[in-house]
């Protein structure tokens, strides 16, 4: 039975099934000049500062994945969407501290942003009594910009080095590393960054032969990161609006 509070205005519903519609259809032309298959691409409604009611209105059309950024708002959110009925797969996409880890592990089916051992280390301790493994994602830093959050590719660093983070997911009971995410730097235009992106993932795959997944692509770019394998897009503004604007 869903909980009326939860339930989003008819006016509402269209909006975001028409905001649905257009994104399906940059996904499929966007596999379609890349010549992949369309199931190859998993879209998460990224749902931070929406309501509950545009989650479930969203779960009513088809979507399946959501992600959020912050646990402070997220941990109330699965909580208010769940009392409406509805189960989607959550992805934490945001940055993580350390204390929030217990939290978010209550929720989330999906962490994309692991990037430091001492995190990975958290998570493991936080997952130990989940009754499925917590999917893992490493966050990788595309400029190498430590300061920008990501593990560092072909660095040697033992916290936060691609590798050293990437084998303290693949060996935490209860973690379970299914690939890479990122985030374009800041002045870097869209084909460079998944350009570079694409090398790192390819070198990854090859050590993590079952680490396929790679998150990258956001609303305002996420075309150019189909072309480059992305496997996950991330899609907010593009699917339910600008925030400011909702009523």
């Amino acid at each position: 039975m869903t909980d009326s509070s939860a339930t989003a205005r008819p006016e509402r519903h269209a909006e975001i099934a028409a905001g649905l519609a257009q994104v399906r259809s940059r996904i499929a032309d966007a596999c379609a000049q890349a010549g992949r298959d369309r199931a190859d691409v998993t879209m998460i409604a990224v749902t931070k500062t929406y309501p509950a009611s545009d989650v479930v209105a969203l779960a009513a059309l088809g979507v399946t994945d959501m992600g959020e950024n912050r646990d402070q708002e997220a941990a109330g959110k699965a909580a208010e969407v769940a009392a409406a009925g509805v189960r989607p797969r959550w992805h934490f996409i945001g940055q993580l501290q350390r204390n929030k880890a217990r939290s978010v592990v209550r929720y989330a089916d999906v962490v994309q942003s692991v990037d430091s051992v001492r995190l990975a280390r958290a998570l493991t301790n936080a997952a130990a009594d989940r009754e499925v493994p917590l999917d893992v994602l490493v966050q990788v830093s595309i400029d190498g910009d430590a300061a920008r959050g990501g593990a560092l590719p072909g660095s040697a660093d033992p916290g936060a080095g691609l590798e050293p983070v990437a084998e303290a997911v693949a060996d935490a009971p209860g973690l379970r590393l299914v690939g890479l995410m990122a985030v374009a730097p800041l002045g870097w235009e869209p084909e460079r960054a998944f350009a570079r992106l694409a090398e790192v993932a390819d070198v990854f795959r090859g050590l993590h032969p079952g680490a396929t997944a790679l998150s990258a692509g956001m609303s305002g770019d996420f075309d150019i990161a189909i072309r480059y394998g992305a496997t996950h897009v991330r899609v907010g503004s593009a699917l339910l609006g600008m925030r400011s604007t909702l009523r």
